[in-house]
């Protein structure tokens, strides 16, 4: 029976990784074309601001996606792996990304508190977590 769920378990990870291929691939070439449509339209070769920061939350996006996929090929096909510091690591990139695109006028002083600490949190159980095992580090 475990053998049976062993199995099944490798499948479905298998049909993750080519999913997430085919939505890296989509979000790719969106990105792609959001940057030509840019480009072109006037003023020529000049962002603005707003274009610029939805180009880097897409770019971003995309790299967390490429993230994930390491994840799921990667950490689920080996045993040995710690999954945690691989969901911290993904969860930093993450809220990284909000980060970066974050429009700070529009959010009150504790909300940016809120992020700061929520920041602080995963990178501290990220190393205690990579401390952990100092054979990884």
């Amino acid at each position: 029976m475990l053998r049976v769920i062993k199995r099944f378990e490798r499948v479905i990870i298998m049909v993750l990784v080519v999913l997430m291929s085919v939505v890296l691939l989509l979000s790719t070439l969106e990105l792609a074309w959001i940057i030509i449509q840019d480009i072109i339209s006037p003023p020529v070769l000049l962002l603005d601001i707003n274009e610029l920061l939805d180009i880097f939350g897409l770019f971003m996006l995309v790299l967390i996606g490429i993230e994930l996929l390491d994840t799921i090929a990667k950490t689920y096909m080996a045993e040995s792996v710690d999954h945690a510091q691989i969901v911290m690591s993904v969860a930093i990139i993450a809220i990284a990304r909000k980060v970066i695109i974050l429009d700070v006028k529009e959010l009150s002083g504790l909300a940016l508190v809120g992020i700061a600490a929520i920041l602080l949190a995963l990178t501290v159980g990220y190393f205690l977590i990579k401390k952990k095992d100092p054979a990884e580090g």
